[in-house]
């Protein structure tokens, strides 16, 4: 027997699926990550639960969303996957999650305002909600696409339905994912303060948002001792 396809990428994607219920970001068997591998993606097969998923279940697809290898049926959200890698080649993993604050966002059809210098950070600037898209179809992908293309966030919340992130590799997907709920839930906090006082929560200016942002992208954590750090006063 032939040594199933992408057998790393899949021991790493089963890894990483264990983050999602340990930082409740699901429950049950909601939400999957997926990795594009050149013109394939591998997925989390439909309705098999975190602690159960090895390797081996992982399903591989084309960017057609049609079955490569694999002994079960893909994730219902793999059109939606495959329809992201089609059109923003620069994607190379995709998390979704029904995680309980950012979801609370995306039930009222809000944006999650940019409040926190995490969020500029992070997202460079307010978490967007897209529209409301049925499952199973490429439908939920469009909405995500539409949005995301041009804006600075990885992140996702979609009307009624929950959270996709999106990152060059699954490992940044996921840790925007973890980033969405956190700041889901600080902000939510912050806006039942800010009622209970009578007070505004504070957004922050975009000029602000625009230096935080650039400060963590060009100069935060650490960079090559041959790559050029930018100054900052």
């Amino acid at each position: 027997m032939s040594e199933p396809l992408y057998p790393d990428l899949r021991l790493t994607l089963t890894d990483l699926h264990r983050e999602l219920p340990k930082n409740g970001l699901v429950t049950w068997t909601s939400g999957n990550i997926s990795a594009r591998t050149g013109q394939h993606m591998v997925i989390k097969p439909s309705g098999v639960t975190f602690e159960d998923l090895t390797a081996e279940s992982m399903v591989v697809t084309d960017l057609d969303a049609r079955v490569i290898e694999g002994e079960f049926s893909p994730s219902s959200d793999t059109a939606t996957h495959a329809y992201i890698y089609r059109q923003m080649p620069q994607v190379g993993g995709i998390v979704h999650t029904h995680s309980p604050y950012a979801t609370a966002w995306a039930a009222t059809a809000s944006e999650i305002p940019c409040v926190l210098t995490a969020m500029a950070d992070e997202f460079g600037g307010p978490i967007p909600c897209g529209g409301f898209a049925l499952i199973g179809g490429e439908e939920i992908g469009a909405e995500v696409v539409r949005v995301l293309t041009g804006h600075r966030s990885p992140g996702i919340i979609l009307k009624s339905h929950g959270v996709f992130t999106i990152g060059k590799t699954p490992t940044a997907a996921l840790k925007a994912a973890v980033m969405v709920e956190d700041v889901a839930r600080t902000v939510f906090l912050a806006y039942q303060l800010a009622a209970a006082r009578g007070t505004p929560v504070q957004i922050i200016s975009p000029a602000d948002i625009d230096k935080l942002y650039d400060r963590y992208t060009n100069v935060y954590g650490q960079r090559s001792a041959s790559a050029p750090r930018k100054e900052t006063t």
